[in-house]
């Protein structure tokens, strides 16, 4: 059951729900971990394990996982936004005075089933309430009406690309950071694509600003050869709400009809991934 239980733990659940589904109090879960953390699955045994004492106490363990799970480092006074092992080790060292290696700290993470993930960044502005109106509502209804109308639902959104950007990594020998020649010239070039649920795929580049005329005219080759109605989903940006655009709606006459996202809520449209 204990063993059951760290695996639990280490495969994503919480220890709140390991404690509930066995019955047990959450200590109990946290004490199971510690011992784990100490002496492995030996540890684990009904017979008590004698030996070293444990790295981080059970209260300890639980104190850990709550901080990282619920808090960032600017809250605890860090100098940087995302936990990194050192961190962590520095705030168990703040809080308890005990000074753990990386590796050991590493170890402790894994154990309290928690992994190394690039994290999701969402705008403080967007409002929880009409996302979740969008996703159990709105969205919906609009692929109820785009299947009675048999329209295309298309999702838009505008993209610049610059020249002076750059990633990636490289091998080189230590302390002889590579070199890697350019142009010393700077340009840029802005993009508009729309993706619809099926695989249809329109896009379009331009030099300069994405104006609301730009727009149109990506609309109108949005348009071009289209067989059925089109439903474009878009953020609210001015260009997008512009009279030039609305304008050009009305005239399509029922071919072309534009919705807007919540506020701040880019992770709904599937255009951004493009």
């Amino acid at each position: 059951m204990r063993q059951q239980a760290v695996k639990a733990v280490k495969n994503g659940q919480t220890a709140a729900s390991v404690a509930a589904a066995m019955g047990v109090n959450i200590r109990t879960v946290f004490r199971w971990l510690s011992d784990f953390a100490t002496g492995g699955q030996n540890a684990l045994l009904a017979k008590k394990i004698t030996g070293r004492p444990p790295l981080v106490t059970p209260d300890e363990m639980r104190w850990i996982a709550e901080t990282v799970r619920d808090k960032t480092p600017w809250q605890m006074k860090l100098e940087f936004g995302l936990w990194t092992l050192s961190l962590i080790g520095e705030i168990i060292h703040r809080q308890f005075g005990k000074r753990l290696t990386a590796p050991s700290v590493g170890r402790i993470m894994r154990l309290l089933g928690f992994t190394p993930q690039k994290p999701l960044y969402r705008p403080w502005q967007q409002d929880p309430v009409l996302v979740e109106k969008w996703q159990s509502e709105e969205f919906p209804a609009l692929k109820a009406d785009a299947k009675r109308t048999g329209a295309v639902i298309y999702f838009a959104d505008e993209a610049g690309v610059r020249s002076d950007f750059h990633a990636g990594t490289t091998w080189a020998p230590v302390g002889r950071t590579p070199t890697v020649k350019t142009t010393g010239r700077r340009y840029g070039l802005n993009l508009i694509s729309a993706v619809s649920a099926r695989g249809d795929f329109r896009f379009m580049m331009q030099e300069g600003n994405v104006t609301a005329e730009v727009f149109v005219e990506f609309l109108k080759r949005l348009l071009r050869g289209a067989e059925q109605p089109i439903i474009l989903v878009v953020d609210g940006h001015p260009i997008h709400k512009a009279k030039i655009v609305k304008t050009f709606v009305e005239q399509q006459q029922g071919r072309l009809h534009l919705v807007f996202l919540p506020p701040y809520a880019t992770q709904l449209n599937p255009d951004k991934q493009v």
